[in-house]
């Protein structure tokens, strides 16, 4: 179950289907992060490091038990080293999310591959679940 997406709007909360959503009006930053996390955070900057730091961050202080985090594989930014620092398990996602628009319409593929970053003690079963959409590597074991 997904208790709270941090990073959402109404048209994409009918995919994940989180308890409880935060928009771009409400700004989840600012907002408590309770249970299981779902996030796609904006991937302009600053937004995505904000957001990714605060995951991080929430998680180590036991606001979120558990949290899945789509991003690009930036694999040479601060953010996304900081993440894969502290993640339990990642999906290395085969071929391109396609993304939808605020409209819900299905826009391009982006330029570059995403990934799934799991934070929690679940990792075994997100890498039962997720190994469907690519490889799982452990960070934890």
């Amino acid at each position: 179950s997904i208790d709270v997406d941090p990073a959402s709007s109404e048209i994409a909360n009918k995919i994940v289907k989180a308890t409880i959503f935060y928009t771009e009006k409400d700004d989840g930053r600012r907002k408590k992060w309770d249970g299981n996390v779902w996030i796609n955070p904006p991937y302009a900057q600053p937004l995505i490091s904000e957001f990714c730091e605060l995951l991080v961050k929430k998680y180590w202080d036991k606001e979120v038990k558990q949290a899945c985090i789509l991003v690009n594989n930036a694999t040479e930014t601060n953010f996304f080293q900081q993440m894969v620092s502290n993640c339990s398990a990642i999906c290395l996602i085969k071929g391109r999310v396609k993304f939808i628009d605020k409209q819900g319409v299905e826009s391009g593929a982006p330029l570059q591959g995403q990934i799934i970053l799991y934070f929690g003690d679940n990792y075994r079963k997100f890498g039962e679940i997720f190994s469907q959409f690519g490889v799982i590597f452990y960070a934890r074991s």
